[in-house]
């Protein structure tokens, strides 16, 4: 099946093809958010800039997410701190934040039609995940930053009218949009500030130095910066980076338009619940169930897919067990051991950002501004992020997926108690 995100595209973007050798001060690996933004930024403080996707622009997670633009981290703000200290993690709670403002402004300012709308659910299924949004606003607080109410019963069943959930707690900073046209208008208005956007430029080779050379499709792009940005997709490219992030599938299926889709999420709040292997969905404009779930840790997408979706839609709103299932597709996304991002240096010309872990949509676009601002001589936001700690996951190339799965075996039996 299609994905929803492709048919309703709205924003017009055709990338460039490389055809001969090219020279910029800076190149990018990866054509989704973090790169187009960099792209985006870098030009605009008049950077010449060579973007090169192995696929189209948006191929990868940045076009098939869930659209849901949160703040925070894949990470709990208490893991977080374990990490990183109270001071760093307040500091990187505000700059969370300012990537979902980041995302709103770029919207208005380039007339995005990303149809973005505020508001979201964190919604608990059990008592200790009642515990868990309590700690949640209580982290919240400490962070001085705004506490939405935690709802419950008839005050639940006014916004969320599912027999599934006890309890959700409103954020009203984060919010849902549709990141395949947001993508690609980003990456418009980076074409339009004068970067060059290549698609189908698989890079195969990079040779670090002063200048830094690129070989894709039988051409060298030569650069004095690099940043590596192609997250799940990157592969065995930069050997540095192995083993860091986990390509992990996730997968999202779209019913009809249905008169009664309004009336399950009133509000028009995106919703993701508390589980490991969580539900996370809201309506499209539309008026469509969009549902995601499920994960592939091998990125095999699991069989009778499209039944199995509706299966866990049906559980949250039994309304739907007529629906049909009329787009459905799915992908990768990057994770890292501790669900924290991954920002760093290769070599003091070679910057990469990956391992959003799930919560990328607003992230990556400030994760491509504050690689600009490094590459300008204005680090400190950078590797504030560049210091949070991170282990690589174990088992090496051929028993990491397997020894993952045992991992997460028991988080996933949790989710059952």
């Amino acid at each position: 099946m299609q994905n929803y995100y492709h048919a309703t595209r709205k924003v017009d973007f055709t990338a460039a093809t490389l055809t001969q050798d090219i020279s910029a001060d800076v190149a990018i690996i990866g054509g989704g958010i973090t790169g187009v933004s960099a792209a985006l930024h870098l030009a605009e403080r008049g950077y010449s800039v060579a973007l090169l996707e192995a696929q189209d622009i948006g191929w990868g997670a940045s076009g098939r997410n869930g659209g849901q633009a949160l703040p925070g981290f894949g990470c709990s703000l208490h893991k977080l701190r374990q990490l990183t200290g109270a001071d760093t993690t307040r500091r990187l709670w505000d700059m969370s934040v300012e990537a979902v403002d980041l995302l709103h402004g770029q919207i208005a300012r380039f007339g995005i039609p990303a149809d973005p709308v505020r508001g979201y659910l964190h919604a608990a299924l059990k008592e200790r995940q009642l515990r868990d949004l309590h700690d949640e606003q209580e982290e919240l607080a400490a962070l001085g930053a705004p506490v939405g109410r935690l709802l419950q019963g008839a005050d639940l069943q006014a916004k969320l009218p599912s027999p599934r959930y006890i309890a959700a707690l409103e954020d009203d900073i984060a919010g849902h949009i549709h990141p395949y046209n947001y993508t690609l208008g980003l990456a418009r208005a980076a074409q339009a500030a004068g970067a060059k956007l290549f698609a189908k430029a698989a890079v195969t080779k990079v040779e670090p130095g002063a200048k830094i050379i690129l070989h894709a499709g039988g051409h060298r792009v030569t650069a004095a910066y690099l940043l590596v940005a192609g997250g799940a997709y990157l592969g065995g490219l930069e050997r540095g980076l192995a083993g860091y992030i986990m390509p992990v599938g996730t997968y999202i299926m779209a019913t009809e338009p249905r008169d009664d889709v309004p009336s399950l999420i009133p509000g028009n709040e995106a919703v993701g619940d508390l589980n490991f292997v969580l539900d996370y969905f809201r309506r499209s404009p539309d008026n469509r169930m969009l549902f995601g779930g499920r994960v592939s840790y091998s990125t095999l997408p699991p069989p009778s897919l499209g039944a199995s979706m509706l299966r866990r839609a049906v559980r949250v709103f039994p309304q739907l067990r007529d629906a049909r299932v009329e787009y459905l597709w799915g992908g990768n996304v990057d994770i890292t051991v501790n669900r924290a991002p991954h920002f760093g240096r290769l070599a003091d010309n070679i910057l990469f950002a990956h391992g959003f872990s799930g919560h990328g949509v607003a992230l990556t676009g400030l994760a491509g501004k504050l690689a600009a601002e490094t590459i300008a001589g204005q680090a400190e936001r950078f590797d504030l992020f560049a210091r949070i700690p991170h282990a690589k996951f174990p088992g090496g190339p051929a028993l990491r997926t397997p020894a993952l799965l045992l991992a997460t075996s028991w988080f996933r039996l949790r989710d059952l108690l």
